[in-house]
């Protein structure tokens, strides 16, 4: 099973990486962009976060959604492995990537922009649309103020991943509600090439890591979906009722998170519909810039079922509960205390 995150975008594209004379002028692109980027970012951010660094941050953030690369990664957590094919492709038609799962049943993730296809074993389905694009190696967010409002950023060692230089930098939240994050970007693209996230004692809760890498030159784009092939897809519901971009927290459908963390935002509000349920579920999505939250509210007439208790996959707990004739359940990629702790706070206050 993938981890429940969707998929991951050129001025500055690399073509090639033979040769001194094109790391010369990767480098000259990179400072480029780094003052470009400097000479925007909100004074907040440049307050709390060193110059150099905040630009290392911007490429990073930039190489993500502007690089062409295909790749071999490995995700881990405890004693569980899963290995990952992901190609990226950026064109004049937009963004488009593929995950291919390498164990077990053939299961693959194609998007193009904003919608979604799904193939499990050989059947080629569109299953919706992206909401959120910061899978890996796509983490970092636009938000620096919101980003430097809730961690302290340092640049730490540099390091080789996947045979490639890179540097590394530190996470670290500022207070004991969320994890710490340690990051490898490529030292001259900027391209993260490996994430690990870290428990206050400094241990690796689950990490994402390159094993094999290309970027640039000539990338397959056979598997890009094109307008005969999406016709030819098999449609299926598109999950989503209503969805809409919102801020704060106070919920339209009348529920309230009372204890979030300070720093994370409501990013997404919306309905989605399950196969089997007879009313649809709230959804509601907060961020703090690194770490994601999901709430979902069901009605127990629903057909529902109460796992209850918390349960954990790496760095994501899960916990449910019943509250006033709903059952709430929070998914989140922070700490047992802090999940739980928004669970409890979760009431209905009417529309």
């Amino acid at each position: 099973m993938y981890k429940a995150r969707p998929l991951i975008f050129g001025q500055c594209r690399v073509e090639t990486w033979r040769g001194s004379s094109v790391r010369i002028i990767m480098l000259k692109c990179r400072l480029l962009l780094a003052t470009l980027l400097l000479v925007t970012s909100p004074l907040v951010a440049a307050d709390t976060i060193a110059s150099e660094d905040l630009a290392w941050l911007k490429i990073m953030a930039f190489a993500a959604h502007k690089t062409d690369y295909v790749g071999t990664f490995v995700y881990q957590y405890g004693n569980h492995v899963e290995t990952s094919r992901i190609t990226h492709i950026s064109d004049q038609d937009g963004d488009h990537g593929r995950l291919e799962g390498l164990d077990g049943n053939q299961r693959e993730i194609i998007h193009s922009n904003d919608q979604v296809w799904s193939n499990e074993g050989g059947r080629r389905m569109k299953v919706g649309y992206r909401h959120d694009k910061s899978a890996f190696p796509a983490v970092l967010p636009e938000q620096w103020a919101l980003l430097s409002e809730n961690y302290r950023i340092k640049k730490v060692e540099e390091d080789r991943v996947a045979g490639f230089p890179t540097q590394a930098f530190i996470f670290e939240p500022k207070d004991g509600l969320r994890y710490t994050h340690k990051m490898w970007a490529h030292s001259d693209s900027g391209l993260l090439l490996k994430v690990a996230v870290l428990d206050k004692r400094g241990r690796i809760i689950e990490q994402y890591a390159f094993t094999q890498l290309t970027i640039g030159g000539n990338i397959d784009r056979n598997w890009m979906p094109h307008e005969k092939s999406t016709s030819a897809f098999c449609a299926v519901d598109q999950h989503i009722v209503q969805a809409s971009k919102v801020s704060g927290v106070a919920s339209s459908n009348g529920w309230h998170v009372g204890s979030l963390p300070k720093g994370f935002k409501k990013t997404l509000e919306m309905q989605r519909t399950f196969h089997g349920k007879d009313t649809p579920v709230i959804h509601l999505v907060y961020s703090d810039g690194l770490a994601g939250i999901s709430v979902f509210i069901e009605d127990m007439n629903s057909k529902a079922v109460l796992t209850g208790g918390l349960t954990s996959q790496g760095a994501i707990q899960v916990y449910s509960k019943v509250k006033d004739d709903h059952i709430v359940t929070v998914v989140g990629e922070i700490p047992p205390t802090t999940v739980m702790q928004i669970a409890d706070s979760i009431r209905y206050q009417g529309q």
